[in-house]
């Protein structure tokens, strides 16, 4: 196999990886989950504590 036909499937590879990871991230279903962790650094640790 030559360099450049293994760098073009590695290439390829990483699209497919890419393509897959955005399709997953912006999912309707992963809506929920993502928006309450947007909301993690809002929250305060200790509510009992005033």
């Amino acid at each position: 196999m030559d360099v450049g036909i293994i760098n073009g499937i590695i290439t390829a590879v990483l699209l497919v990886a890419f393509i897959g990871g955005s399709i997953w991230a912006f999912s309707a279903k992963r809506k929920k989950d993502f928006d309450a962790a947007s909301r993690l650094p809002l929250e305060d640790d200790n509510p009992d504590k005033d």
